[in-house]
């Protein structure tokens, strides 16, 4: 490919709303262009490296007898209610009408579809197991778009679902698609962690993540080097919360005149956070739930969602709260609230003579026992991890690092067949719900987190797997004719068996240079001083002096240095070195 007649518009400056470096550097690079909030165009550079990512994640799939398959983006509504997620899923799922009033979505995911697809297709355990997966566009309303294509409101994703008459079975596919999903991130060249995590909207009883390690991934991961791994959403710590033997003292309400936060109450009652238990409101499909953690800690959603298996849990609105509770959200307690159920943390049991709100503006209860002034009706883990807590597997402390989810795979078992009545004919001839898996993978969110994680003050430096090209050839003048007429030999000679793109501008050398760093490209050939001696410059991305290479005879050398050069090169390891200098 010639650069001249290339599209790929490159920038200097930094795009006013790019928030992490993957985002300026892909639209500096010429790869993606916005359209809209959440929405971007993929220009050509941009579809390049698609295309490899993708072909990448196909070869995985069909290694593993997994069949593509190509389904519709616009699912209608019935298969969703039928399934319990049209209210569940969210405000993120995108609904329409059509000229008919028919209610439809653009599908964020599809399990329903698959599900129903196969119901009528699938019928005896003689056919099972079954592993069909897509490519294809997916939407997402997301309520604050942000991070570029990390976390858009379309973009790509492979998505697959298998079918089983046998825990045994899942078990066996769950693992393969788990190997499968560690090769493409190896043949990606990245470095990355497995770890456990929540399975939020798409359900199920088990889920692994694949995340890529970046320093401002927005997943935030606590690890451990026996081998633990948990999303924040996931994670849990070996913690003993000791039982409080204080005598309990009466209870009491104190005035506590515009004291709202923990911060503030602690420093106005003149005492420790952990001695104030948070009243936290929020509603839900069955009503409004009360749920309580101390004062230190901060709640974690996914695990109040998981607990009471609804994903439509949030948090109460203040004006709705004090329309029907009477109260400001700073002063609301377990103490006199009704209609509420009350759901604690484990770290709340053990306390005696704590502090909650009053019901009541500008105040507080202190010496508040539970039992006593009020009930809990569960006591469940709900608790965000911190950094340094002890390991739940080991006892040793936990690390936190920052992370980008690219892939997540979920044991689904018979959520949906059930729903759905999706069944098939056992050898004894009954009838069974299908056991069912989920493996999701984010093609255009890979794009992101790689150059999250693969990028200096240059630019991007993808690996050679997905680089949109492998070899860019510099002649740093297009007005001397021997540079020319050299250049074009060697492009001739070289895009036979690599990927190359030759810059045939009519620029300055330090404009192509600084082109080739900003894109990425992992080797250049440069034609300029040297030529005059019969040598060109060969050099890596990120290599800071060239290797001279004598062309005045043949090329054999050069093809030779070329491949030694391409198969040294390792943008992670490099990356590495710098960091520990």
């Amino acid at each position: 490919m010639r650069m001249s007649k290339y599209y790929a518009p490159t920038l200097k400056e930094v795009p006013n709303d790019a928030e992490i470096k993957s985002h300026e550097l892909l639209i500096r690079g010429g790869f993606i262009r916005k359209t809209a909030s959440g929405v971007y165009t993929y220009l050509p550079l941009g579809t390049k490296v698609l295309k490899k990512i993708e072909n990448i994640v196909r070869e995985e799939m069909e290694n593993i007898g997994s069949q593509e398959i190509l389904m519709p983006i616009i699912q209608p509504a019935e298969i969703w209610q039928e399934s319990g997620r049209w209210d569940d899923y969210g405000p993120e799922m995108m609904k329409l009408k059509d000229r008919h009033n028919r209610d439809f979505t653009l599908g964020p995911t599809h399990e329903e579809m698959i599900t129903t697809i196969v119901k009528n297709e699938l019928r005896s355990y003689k056919q099972l197991p079954v592993s069909l997966f897509q490519i294809a566009n997916k939407y997402r309303d997301e309520i604050r778009p942000r991070f570029g294509v990390l976390r858009a409101r379309e973009f790509i994703m492979k998505d697959a679902y298998s079918f089983h008459d046998s825990e045994k079975s899942l078990d066996e596919t769950y693992n393969e698609f788990y190997k499968a999903y560690e090769n493409i991130l190896e043949r990606l060249g990245v470095d990355y962690l497995v770890v456990e995590a929540d399975t939020g909207a798409i359900g199920g009883s088990n889920s692994h993540e694949f995340q890529v390690k970046a320093k401002y991934g927005e997943s935030t991961i606590y690890y451990c080097d026996c081998g633990y791994a948990a999303t924040d959403e996931k994670a849990e710590s070996k913690v003993v919360f000791e039982l409080s033997n204080e005598e309990e003292k009466e209870l009491e309400k104190v005035n506590t005149p515009n004291v709202k936060t923990i911060e503030d109450v602690a420093d106005y009652l003149n005492i420790e956070k952990n001695k104030i238990v948070k009243s936290l409101l929020f509603k839900g499909r069955d009503g409004w739930i009360l749920a309580l953690i101390r004062g230190d800690y901060e709640l974690n959603l996914s695990k109040l969602r998981s607990l009471m298996n609804d994903q439509t849990i949030t948090l109460g609105e203040p004006d709705e709260i004090k329309e029907i509770f009477g109260v400001e959200i700073g002063f609301i307690g377990p103490v006199g609230i009704q209609n509420v159920k009350i759901i604690a943390d484990e770290s709340v049991k053990g306390i005696k003579n704590f502090v909650v709100g009053g019901m009541e503006k500008d105040t507080h209860y202190i010496n508040v026992n539970i039992n006593r002034d009020f009930k809990i009706n569960k006591y469940a883990d709900l608790r965000m991890v911190q950094k340094g807590e002890l390991c739940p597997k080991c006892g040793e402390a936990l690390k936190e690092i920052k992370g980008i989810e690219v892939g997540q795979v979920f044991k689904l078992g018979t959520k949906y067949s059930e729903k759905l009545n999706a069944y098939y004919t056992t050898e004894d001839g009954k009838q069974k719900p299908f056991i069912m898996g989920c493996y999701g993978w984010g093609v255009s969110r890979t794009l992101g987190a790689i150059v999250e994680q693969l990028h200096d003050d240059y630019g991007m430096i993808w690996p050679r797997s997905i680089a949109p090209f492998e070899i860019v050839i510099i002649p740093v003048s297009m007005k001397q004719n021997e540079l020319v007429e050299k250049a074009e030999e060697i492009y001739n000679l070289l895009k036979e068996k690599y990927d190359v793109l030759y810059d045939d501008r009519d620029a300055s050398p330090g404009f192509k240079f600084k082109d080739a760093d900003l894109i990425g490209i992992p080797l250049k050939v440069v034609l300029g001083k040297k030529m005059k001696d019969g040598k060109v410059e060969v050099k890596l991305r990120y290599e800071k002096n060239s290797k001279e290479v004598d062309i005045t005879t043949s090329y054999n050398e050069l093809l030779e240095i070329i491949d030694e050069k391409l198969n040294e090169y390792n943008p992670k390891i490099y990356l590495e070195s710098i960091d520990k200098e």
